[in-house]
């Protein structure tokens, strides 16, 4: 968890414009990071591509903090 975590701070930070010290697994993506609609998608197909996964866009409108998104990942993760 802790390595896809470090994974998921860095595509963050990186898409959000945000420091990655300001990310942690109850960070709201819309309150506590600023991210808008737009912002999430271009996360989770960063995520997509990153992980070599996919993100239903029905479930990725549920990702309402990190953790959500950690988990829903690993869940998918696990599937392979």
């Amino acid at each position: 968890m802790d390595e896809l975590f470090e994974k998921m701070k860095k595509l963050i930070s990186e898409r959000l414009e945000i420091e990655e010290d300001k990310i942690n697994m109850d960070s709201s993506f819309r309150q506590d990071l600023g991210a808008d609609s737009l912002d999430t998608y271009e996360l989770v197909y960063a995520i997509e591509e990153e992980l070599g996964i996919t993100i239903p866009d029905e479930k990725a409108n549920e990702f309402e903090t990190v953790r959500d998104a950690i988990e829903f990942i690993k869940s998918q993760m696990d599937k392979k």
